[in-house]
């Protein structure tokens, strides 16, 4: 009987996954709001999904550059400093920071729009060296087509940005191509800070039929600025993310963060297990999410469409 049980227990004991190695990661986002913040807690939880707990065998640091491309550099030349397993920077900005901070430590980028215009990786596909990760861009053609569905009679669309973000830019040059192919003229309006976000939603006013917000997280973190302009001024007001249509914005087609994070996590895990970075292709990520926000649209002097309505994932009462 003694043999029977060790060899059963022997048995149980090869079934069962090894325990993971401790590691650290660290993450670190240009600034805080919620699209981003999603993006980091899926990251953790997809880590332990795959065994990696923080506080048991992960070390998993977290930096905000509170929006300051300084303290950026300033926390990717920390990381560098202390050594981690991997490296995973969320948003343009502070991966373009870590990616020319160091070309040895394992970099996992992710809500980066135009990894290529960014000159974080030369090949999607084979990206080589020490980076990888996922690519957020924008379905743009789709999210005009959710404008001009709602407000068929759209003619100008005011594009929010930050000018001095490479995404920002690089989604500009797509809006413009395909507003050219929707019929729609696209009127720019930028914000270099956060501070001058409601002042450049204001210099919309009059001028275009609808306001776009893109994956720029300059916007985005003083959104609700921008919110009160298109409020006052009946202005209805689009985001390209859908973690802003809680915050008023009338409608959102776009990726859920917090599975963008958990996908970017499983490329951690992978890397963590032994894959080169370099080996492992740059995907766009997963998944669109409808949601529309009633009582934001009501205020904007919109009434929602029942076919929008009807397909939306999500409806904020």
């Amino acid at each position: 009987m003694r043999s029977v049980l060790l060899a059963f227990a022997a048995t149980l004991a090869l079934s069962l996954p090894a325990a993971a190695e401790n590691v650290t990661v660290a993450v670190t986002a240009i600034v805080e709001h919620p699209a981003l913040d999603a993006a980091r807690d899926g990251v953790r939880d997809a880590l332990a999904a795959a065994g990696y707990k923080d506080g048991e065998n992960l070390k998993f640091i977290y930096e905000s550059a509170q929006g300051n491309p300084a303290t950026a550099a300033q926390i990717a030349r920390q990381f560098v400093g202390e050594g981690p397993n991997v490296i995973v920077p969320i948003s343009t900005p502070s991966a373009q920071a870590v990616v020319s901070s160091t070309r040895d430590i394992p970099v996992v980028f992710t809500a980066v729009s135009d990894p290529l215009a960014a000159q974080l990786v030369k090949d999607m596909e084979k990206p080589g060296g020490n980076v990888t990760g996922l690519s957020d861009m924008s379905p743009v053609g789709e999210h005009l087509a959710l404008i001009k569905e709602i407000l068929p009679e759209v003619k100008t669309v005011g594009y929010l940005y930050n000018s001095g973000e490479a995404n920002s830019v690089a989604l500009l040059a797509v809006l413009k191509t395909e507003a050219e192919k929707a019929g729609l003229t696209v009127i720019e309006s930028a914000a270099t800070k956060s501070a001058e976000v409601q002042g450049a939603a204001r210099a919309l006013v009059g001028r275009a039929d609808a306001i776009y917000v893109p994956t720029d997280n300059t916007i985005i973190s003083a959104l609700e600025g921008a919110v009160a302009v298109a409020e006052e001024g009946k202005l209805p007001l689009f985001t390209a993310d859908t973690d802003s249509v809680s915050r008023g914005s009338l409608a959102a087609l776009g990726f859920n963060y917090y599975d963008v994070g958990k996908q970017t996590g499983e490329v951690v895990v992978r890397i963590l297990k032994g894959e080169n970075p370099g080996d492992i292709a740059v995907k766009i990520a997963a998944g669109s999410d409808l949601v529309v926000n009633k009582a934001a649209a009501a205020k904007m002097g919109v009434t929602l469409p029942e076919g929008v309505l009807s397909r939306a994932s999500r409806v904020i009462e």
